[in-house]
């Protein structure tokens, strides 16, 4: 901790980091950039030395942590099962089974919606799996590339993020534990996103105006043009004609089958309650060691369940699919690389005391119901212009909860709007990773994709805005059961003033 108070310029390298990530659109960059320039604002301005002090002081402690450690090693777990689901085909054989039943544009819009609830476990892989399944009935039946990549979209981090055991969940948990420790919070990660889960208005928004709007047939904005355009003359000249676009689905194969996605996830769910149900889970406090542990252990038996169950299928031999594993338990690294340095940049924070300026400044200015919506809106537009919700999670929760505590702020209103926030972004900036491979799954331009999902998500946000306000006063878990009667009801009166 700084001997003389903390003032603003102790803010320096979160700032430094958020200009670097968004004029980059790389995150990493920002991050490592921030925590040097922290390293030379505490040690002096001498660089090798402060590269020295860097890793000694800031990254090596992370690796070393039990409880980070243990985070890395659950990635890694993840990350090789999410690559053995995206390459086993079952997706598509999935889809191909209820094909016959997709007979109307409101069918395929809910069925490819709920292939993108199913696979949960991977954000980037449901526009890659989705997108190229549906993509052939959803041009038969006229229904515009544009719409089905905005379901995907819709499908895809914001499904992610509301589960707790996925990679998405294991990130967030991992940033939080940091704050929880650094401000003496006795509660449980685990247990602090559950509580968080309805306060996350906009993933639950995002992916319930899917059937919503496939049920209602209403449109509004450039997507209303992009619909009419399908029902006249189908696709476009460059639709057609870009084959990359048409590729069959990812990991295709004559012998896949359903239960390449059933049977796996089953496996995990059975392990995980027979890891963790002795231990209390769910109800019951779990230590985070058990808990990864319990995780890693089922995303294991996940894993050698689907490689023994295609190798049985002859859809893949078994060192093939052990090759895939360990390909996806590389993907892992800029994740990692990233963790590493959000925690570190956590540290960094504390003791240039830049969590106490920011809990200074928010009790003398912030009132205590204003916090959640204020919080929102800035993770809005760190997120919006980076395109990366994980790095507006790394930056923003360090900041946003000191600053919960020192005005008494509804905890988990107050993390559930980081993580909306962060999310925002995520679903509708151009620079986003999943608007981009929705609109490659979809088989549709980027920016077509793009300029039809924003008006959209930006009435979700405008809910948003007023279901933190109204969540800033009262803490109630039910607000998210307003606000979902407002999406429905605010759709239906524009659809008749329309017509």
């Amino acid at each position: 901790m700084p001997a003389t108070a903390p003032d603003v310029f102790t803010l320096v390298p979160v700032l430094l980091a958020l200009v670097i990530s968004i004029s980059l659109r790389n995150v990493i960059v920002g991050l490592f950039t921030g925590l040097f320039a922290g390293v030379l604002m505490i040690e002096g301005p001498a660089l090798l030395g402060g590269v020295s002090v860097m890793v000694r002081d800031y990254l090596v402690p992370q690796v070393t942590d039990s409880y980070n450690a243990g985070v890395l090693v659950l990635l890694v777990f993840i990350g090789g099962f999410v690559a053995l689901m995206e390459r086993s085909g079952g997706g598509g054989a999935f889809a191909a089974k209820v094909a016959r039943f997709i007979t109307t544009k409101a069918r395929l819009q809910i069925s490819a919606w709920i292939g993108g609830v199913m696979i949960f476990f991977s954000d980037l892989g449901t526009p890659l799996i989705v997108g190229p399944t549906f993509r052939p009935m959803a041009d038969h039946l006229r229904v515009s590339r544009a719409k089905l990549a905005w379901i995907i979209d819709s499908t895809a981090s914001p499904v992610a993020i509301l589960v707790p055991f996925i990679g998405w969940g294991v990130y967030i948990m991992s940033l939080l534990e940091q704050q929880f420790t650094a401000l003496g919070i006795e509660q449980s990660d685990f247990q602090a996103l559950v509580a968080a889960l309805p306060f996350q208005f906009y993933a639950w928004l995002a992916v319930l105006s899917v059937p919503l709007m496939a049920l209602t047939g209403v449109e509004f904005g450039p997507m209303a043009r992009s619909e009419r355009r399908a029902a006249e003359s189908g696709l476009t000249p460059e639709e057609a004609a870009n084959a990359a676009l048409n590729a069959p689905p990812l990991g295709a194969t004559d012998k896949a089958q359903a239960s390449f996605i059933w049977l796996p996830l089953l496996v995990l769910f059975i392990v995980l309650l027979w890891t963790l149900v002795p231990l209390g889970f769910p109800f019951g406090r779990v230590s985070g060691a058990d808990f990864r542990a319990g995780l890693s252990t089922a995303y294991l038996s996940a894993a050698v369940a689907l490689i023994l169950l295609m190798a049985f299928a002859g859809a893949q031999r078994v060192m093939a699919s052990v090759q895939v594993y360990l390909e996806g338990m590389s993907r892992m690294m800029l994740v990692a690389v990233m963790l590493l340095l959000a925690w570190a940049m956590g540290d960094m924070t504390t003791a240039l005391g830049g969590d106490v300026y920011v809990a200074t400044l928010a009790a003398e200015n912030a009132a205590p119901w204003a916090l959640p919506v204020m919080i929102f809106l800035v993770c809005c537009s760190i997120s919006f212009a980076t395109g990366s919700s994980w790095g507006t999670f790394a930056i923003m929760l360090p900041l946003a909860l000191p600053a919960t505590v020192a005005v008494d702020a509804p905890l988990y209103v107050c993390i559930g709007a980081v993580l909306s926030g962060g999310l925002f972004g995520d679903h509708c900036s151009p620079v986003s990773e999943t608007t981009i491979l929705s609109s490659t799954g979809a088989g549709c331009d980027a920016f077509e994709h793009f300029q039809t999902q924003l008006p959209y998500a930006l009435a979700n946000g405008v809910l948003c805005i007023g279901g933190y306000i109204l969540a800033g006063f009262t803490a109630s878990v039910w607000t998210i059961a307003l606000l979902i009667p407002l999406q429905v009801g605010g759709l239906l009166l524009f659809g008749k003033w329309r017509r």
